[in-house]
């Protein structure tokens, strides 16, 4: 993985071509994908569960061998993990959390700077949670926690953010607050990939990119999220309402939130 754009993607913040790897040997999980995110979008990744879209996420942070291909980040992105993965069970407050975002450039032997808490309470501030930063995190909604690691991804700065499912199951307050982050961070020329299984909300942003183990579209909307697209994406999971072909739904498993 390359530290910055190569010159020939001069307007991409992440890049992929002919990506393919996996965990084990011989095994791909992730199969040719070819796609690029630049300055200022966002790409809904869409695909079933265990589709490989966690993977694709592990492979832009350099953490999933491939066998073939690149991946082009501008930085190390910053993650934000599905908020049912956090520990629910340990007495930290959302700041705490927000703070944790400085941990990768604070050295072992250091406290965290005077402007990194500064950056978290005003991270905090962002996602409309400036009011609950000494509240400890397991006590707050799934929605407010959903923020509150979105709080901790933007202290760390990337240009680049991975969110996994963030607007899953969340109430419609924290959607919104969520959204208009988004909005910000596109104007700010940062590149969001953001794993979602809300084909409607997909549409509305600019790149899409359908993964099943394999790359089944990548593009505008209106060019990839067809009924052929999707049943190749879904398959069994996909439910194609009658007298409307591009309208769709998703049968997969609720999580907990």
């Amino acid at each position: 993985m390359s530290a910055d754009a190569p010159a020939r993607f001069p307007a991409a913040l992440v890049s992929a071509r002919d990506l393919r790897g996996g965990y084990a040997r011989a095994q791909d999980v992730l199969g040719g994908l070819a796609f690029e995110v630049r300055a200022g979008e966002i790409a809904g990744v869409l695909g079933p569960n265990g589709g490989g879209k966690t993977s694709l996420f592990r492979a832009l942070l350099g953490e999933l061998p491939y066998r073939t291909g690149e991946v082009r980040v501008a930085e190390r992105p910053a993650y934000v993990p599905q908020t049912e993965r956090a520990r629910l069970d340990f007495p930290v407050s959302a700041l705490d959390v927000a703070l944790m975002g400085a941990y990768g450039r604070t050295p072992w032997y250091r406290r965290v700077s005077r402007d990194d808490r500064r950056r978290a309470e005003e991270a905090l501030g962002r996602v409309g949670l400036a009011d609950r930063a000494h509240e400890r995190f397991g006590a707050l909604s799934g929605g407010q926690r959903q923020r509150v690691l979105i709080a901790r991804a933007l202290v760390q700065d990337s240009p680049v953010m991975l969110l996994d499912e963030p607007l899953s199951g969340v109430d419609h307050a924290s959607a919104a607050r969520i959204e208009a982050v988004f909005g910000e961070l596109r104007s700010e020329g940062r590149a969001l990939l953001v794993a979602t299984h809300d084909v409607a909300q997909a549409r509305a942003w600019p790149r899409v990119l359908c993964v099943n183990h394999r790359q089944v579209g990548f593009g505008a909307p209106a060019e990839v999220l067809t009924t052929e697209v999707l049943r190749a994406t879904y398959g069994a999971e996909l439910v194609v309402l009658d007298g409307a072909q591009d309208a769709v739904t998703v049968v997969h498993h609720d999580h907990a939130h």
